[in-house]
Parts: C-alpha cells; sequence; structure tokens
C-alpha cells in the first residue's frame, strides 16, 4: 500500500517549507533511524520537534534550519516527541534549549543509552545473522561521542505552548510505540507532527502497547482535522496516512488474535500472517515484535519484551522476505 504522500510535498531528503513558519526535516527511506522533525516559527521564537539519530545528521539538519529560518539561530524549545534515539540523540547540539518531553519518555530516555547502541554495532560481527541485520538497521550511523541530553522540563496529559504568538499543544498519547508518546499540534497551521505515532509507508513497530492505545492516537490525529501531518519516518501525509496506519494495526491485532486463540506460537503466527498490501511498506519484518505485543496483551503478560530474541526473529523474517 503506497501513495500516501501529501500531494503538495516531494518525499526528498532535506528542509520542506511547510508555510507559516513551518518546516520539516525528512530524511527517505524512512527506515530504521531515518527520522523525520520539525521546525515551528513566528517571529524570533522557535520551537524543534525532535532531533536526529548522531550528531552530523542534526548538526548537517540544523545548518539548514538556520540558512532557511532566522529565528531557528536560537531555538528556543525542544520537543522529544518520544524516547527513540534517532529522535534525541542530537539533543546536545541544541544549546540553551528547554527540552521539553512525558514523564514517561524522559524515564525511558535515560536507559536508551547511545553506548547500548554502540555496543550493539561493535558486537554485530561476532553476531552471525543477526549481527547482520543489526547493522542493515543501524550500521550507517554514528553513536560514539554522544552526550545524552534529558528532558528539562516533563508533562503529563497535555502541555501548551506558545512559539512567539503561536500556540502549539503537546498531547500525550502513550504508552503505544513507546511510553511515552506525544503529538505535537499546531492549531493555527492545521498541522501535526506525530513523531512515530505515524510511519507512512513503513511498518510500524509496536515496542510498548497496548495496540488500542495506539489506534485511538490515530483517531485523536484525525480529530484535530489537520492537514498537514508530518510523521515520524516516511513522507509528509494527510488524512489518508493516519487511516493506512490505524488499520494496519488493527488488522495485525485480529489476525494475531485468530492465531493466539488457536494456539499457534507468536514465532509462528508471525510467520503465518499474511500482510497482503501491507507486504509493500518497508520493514515488514517489523510484524514478529507487533505479534509478540499482542501475544503480551492477550496473555496478560505485563513482562517488557525480549528485545534481543525480537531482533533475532525479524532478521529470520528479513532474510526469508530477502529469498
Amino acid at each position: 500500500m503506497t501513495g500516501l504522500a501529501h500531494p503538495r510535498f516531494a518525499y526528498r531528503k532535506g528542509l520542506h517549507d511547510l508555510g507559516a513558519g513551518a518546516w520539516a526535516w525528512l530524511q527517505p527511506d524512512g527506515s530504521w533511524g531515518w527520522s523525520n522533525a520539525g521546525l515551528v516559527t513566528d517571529g524570533d521564537a522557535a520551537l524543534l520537534v525532535d532531533t536526529l539519530f548522531d550528531l552530523r545528521l542534526t548538526g548537517e539538519m540544523l545548518d539548514a534550519m538556520r540558512a532557511s529560518a532566522p529565528a531557528a539561530a536560537r531555538i528556543g524549545t525542544l520537543v522529544n516527541t518520544h524516547s527513540n534515539g534517532d529522535h534525541t540523540y542530537g539533543n546536545a547540539l541544541v544549546a540553551g534549549a528547554e527540552i521539553v518531553a512525558t514523564r514517561a519518555c524522559a524515564d525511558e530516555m535515560a536507559h536508551e543509552t547511545p553506548a547500548v547502541l554502540a555496543g550493539f554495532q561493535k558486537q554485530a560481527p561476532k553476531l552471525g545473522p543477526l549481527g547482520e541485520y543489526v547493522l542493515h538497521c543501524f550500521g550507517a550511523f554514528h553513536f560514539d561521542g554522544i552526550e545524552t541530553r534529558l528532558p528539562t522540563r516533563t508533562f503529563e496529559g497535555r502541555l501548551d505552548l506558545e512559539v512567539g504568538g503561536k500556540r502549539v499543544e503537546l498531547i500525550q498519547v502513550g504508552p503505544a510505540h513507546t511510553r511515552g508518546d506525544c503529538l505535537v499540534h499546531v492549531p493555527a497551521d492545521r498541522l501535526v507532527f506525530s513523531g512515530d505515532i505515524l510511519f507512512v509507508e513503513g511498518t510500524p513497530i509496536v515496542w510498548a502497547g497496548p495496540v488500542q492505545n495506539w489506534i485511538d492516537a490515530c483517531d485523536r490525529i484525525l480529530a484535530l482535522g489537520a492537514e498537514t501531518i508530518v510523521p515520524g519516518h516516511g513522507p509528509i501525509t494527510d488524512r489518508r496516512g493516519v487511516v493506512a496506519v490505524r488499520d494496519y494495526l488493527a488488522y495485525v491485532r485480529a489476525e494475531a488474535k485468530r492465531r493466539f486463540d488457536a494456539g499457534l506460537s507468536a514465532r509462528d503466527a508471525a510467520f503465518d500472517i499474511a500482510l497482503g498490501d501491507y507486504a509493500s511498506w518497508g520493514d515488514a519484518e517489523r510484524i514478529a515484535v507487533n505479534v509478540a505485543t499482542v501475544y503480551r496483551e492477550l496473555a496478560g503478560d505485563a513482562q517488557p519484551a525480549d528485545v534481543v530474541a525480537l531482533f533475532s526473529l525479524m532478521s529470520e523474517l528479513w532474510r526469508e522476505r530477502r529469498r
């Protein structure tokens, strides 16, 4: 299922003027680590939505923003939409900014350090097929020398900010993709930066769940009536991209439940579910994580996901689908 890009915006790397003092930074092809970010300005005030996976990429983005938007020379506020490093590891380059996130996001960020991924990268050559997949996902990024910069202001539920004379609404919708997801809504511009609540033309990955919370988050975006939606990964979209993600999540949950009720293991269910039109989305092997999350919900298992085991299963599916 493709063709979900907003008709006004090409999906190319770099800075895209959204109008009314807002920009999006896009990184095709939107796969592992290739995330999007945003900038909201009004007068001399500027708010940045997310940083990128390493310092080189974040520095390139900030240089482009400063060249196009004078207000970006002094970003007063940085919002992290969730804890994953491809949205937070460049925080240290936004000197002097107040960093805002949900409380759950801040808690997760304290444990998701760049050193963990750097170590995973270095071990990859010894890990066989799993290591090959790890390098496929993360080999393009540079995690050494990154200073973790945690949020300086946290909230729960909702927080309204002012950027010059423009209102920006932060709306907590996690746990879903992670424990602390939030949306960034600019009502006057009918604009939403969704973070990883939306992967457009790429497969969502439900690390936290419950899946219903994520479906509800999609409905929340639709209710906002935004005309322009910048996803965490993939091309700029409109309501069609939101509906597609919501429908994928509902489909996988229903198919996983059928197999759970029939007694299949999560592994066998992940291999068995036919993705249909969704098979054209990038990173289709993430169904392994999504099925595992649904299974944990159905079993009433509150234990966190076994990340290494799930990466091993994703690597198996990835190799299978490349044949």
